[in-house]
């Protein structure tokens, strides 16, 4: 399993998980290995960063909601957490609706015979998505993606993603090594 996040115009990781992550095997990487994946982010946005993430059975276990309530107190976004995320809606985020499939078309463009050679192509695709005004168009259709749902109970996703002052680390990963 490979996981990606995007800030802004910024591409986060990759990842890449030695095994399925669980519950605490992912709430392990949020400890242990986030942090440095967000090292290259300016302090002050990690201060108000929203972590978002989907309603995978990792991302619901106890010990990684715990973690973020306590990471990000009232500033994560996903199934359990303070900031509501509708479910199945992979069209409000960046990752999946361009970023993974971009990816996998990409990793799978050429054969790959190990697995280290699916790897180095994993970490090459990511580099070359890692493109500021790609990523900045993407991740601005976002807010017209959130205004279409214009329902009255995501209000408060569509003030949290849309809000200029509130950066939000939208993040997933996927099963592309497999």
């Amino acid at each position: 399993m490979v996981w990606l996040g995007v800030i802004g115009d910024q591409l986060t990781g990759p990842y890449i998980f030695p095994q399925r992550p669980i519950g605490d095997i992912y709430a392990n990487f949020l400890q242990d290995e986030l942090p440095a994946i967000l090292d290259n982010i300016s302090l002050q946005i990690r201060r108000q960063i929203y972590y978002q993430h989907d309603g995978v059975q990792p991302h619901f276990s106890q010990v990684v909601r715990q973690y973020l309530d306590h990471k990000f107190p009232n500033q994560w976004i996903g199934r359990g957490g303070a900031q509501i995320w509708p479910p199945r809606s992979p069209d409000l985020n960046p990752l999946d609706y361009y970023v993974w499939g971009y990816m996998k078309t990409m990793v799978y463009a050429q054969k790959v015979n190990t697995r280290e050679e699916l790897l180095q192509q994993i970490l090459s695709v990511a580099r070359s998505v890692n493109n500021a005004a790609v990523l900045r168009k993407v991740t601005s259709s976002l807010a017209t993606r959130v205004r279409k749902r214009n329902r009255s109970r995501w209000r408060a996703l569509e003030t949290t993603c849309l809000s200029v002052e509130r950066p939000v680390c939208n993040c997933t990963f996927n099963n592309i090594t497999q």
